[in-house]
């Protein structure tokens, strides 16, 4: 009796996974050494740190190693062009913001395109206004108030990236000035603002959450046009609450991509799965999200593309209005918004 029970519980046991998620084995594609992924900024920022729970969720459906590998410098340029550059059999990927490589080329950096590269993405940051507690700026309109007139000093990963975005986003539409100081990647440009290098920092939320609630940074504002909540702190406004002008959209999606050509098609197809079957699920990802302020966003394919459109749209007119761009935006076929 024992043993028939046994023998249905196993079968049971065995029915549950065979409608699952494929085994690593299902895969058209079977790693034999081990993946790395790098990522073009600092370690601890929002690309580290979503990328390194990704590799957990990767390592576990492929059975096979994937490595994160830090190369910071020149707006996350350095590291990507490193991916580019390498072997095009599957084993090195990129990470980060895909909506940089929609911007690149108008900022005169590299001749790379969006459409050069296969998009998996995971989550969706949008930036935030936050001060060193030891200024005096208690609101965000205590700060417009004061960057009106004098420039302040503000934290952020670099030209290009969604920090300064978010900056000159909020200069567009409100005719503040600011003092740029730049970093090798958002956790640094936190950490600065934290050590009073600078006064205020935009970076992502999800770069923040921690500082926040440990009350070493005073979060202002969010730029997007809802309140964010912070697990274990509570609610930010949003910029909205503060500027009446219109803003471009400022949300951040985060993920891997690999070059589009000479990359096997079956390494392809093998994300495609993870991504449509494993990635939607993983508690590990969304558990991420709502730790740092996140949306868990998880696509690929085309509808990454769809998703990352609207955000090198408005960073691309964003800039070309700041006067960083070295190309108009139209001459790369990006409408304005």
């Amino acid at each position: 009796m024992l043993h028939k029970r046994l023998h249905c519980l196993a079968a049971a046991w065995l029915a549950a996974f065979a409608v699952g998620p494929a085994a690593a084995a299902d895969y058209a594609w079977k790693p034999s050494q081990p993946i790395t992924v790098v990522v073009p900024w600092g370690a601890g920022g929002a690309t580290d740190q979503v990328t390194r729970v990704t590799a957990g969720v990767l390592e576990t459906a492929l059975g096979q190693k994937v490595v994160v590998v830090n190369t910071p410098g020149a707006s996350g340029s350095i590291g990507k062009k490193k991916v580019w550059e390498s072997a095009r059999d599957g084993y090195t990927w990129a990470a980060g913001a895909p909506k940089q490589l929609g911007t690149y080329k108008l900022l005169g950096m590299w001749d790379t395109w969006v459409d050069d590269w296969v998009l998996y993405t995971t989550v969706t940051n949008v930036p935030m206004v936050s001060v060193n507690p030891d200024t005096p700026y208690q609101t965000m309109a205590d700060l417009l108030a004061a960057m009106k007139n004098e420039e302040i000093s503000v934290a952020t990963a670099g030209a290009g990236s969604s920090g300064h975005a978010a900056i000159e986003a909020l200069k567009g539409a409100t005719g503040i000035q600011y003092k740029h100081v730049t970093y090798d990647g958002g956790n640094p440009a936190v950490i600065a603002t934290v050590g009073g290098e600078a006064k205020v920092t935009t970076q992502l939320a999800s770069e923040q959450a921690q500082m926040v609630r440990a009350k070493r940074l005073r979060p202002l504002a969010v730029l997007a046009d809802t309140p964010l909540e912070i697990e274990g702190y509570g609610t930010i406004p949003p910029i909205t609450e503060f500027v009446k002008e219109k803003m471009p959209v400022l949300a951040t999606s985060f993920g891997i991509f690999i070059p589009r050509e000479g990359t096997p098609p079956e390494v392809l197809a093998t994300f495609d799965q993870i991504w449509r079957e494993v990635i939607p699920n993983s508690p590990e990802l969304k558990s991420y999200a709502l730790g740092r302020g996140a949306l868990f966003t998880p696509s690929y394919g085309e509808t990454a593309r769809k998703r990352v459109w609207p955000e090198i749209q408005s960073d691309a007119w964003s800039f070309a209005a700041a006067g960083r761009a070295k190309v108009s935006p139209e001459s790369l076929g990006i409408p304005k918004p």
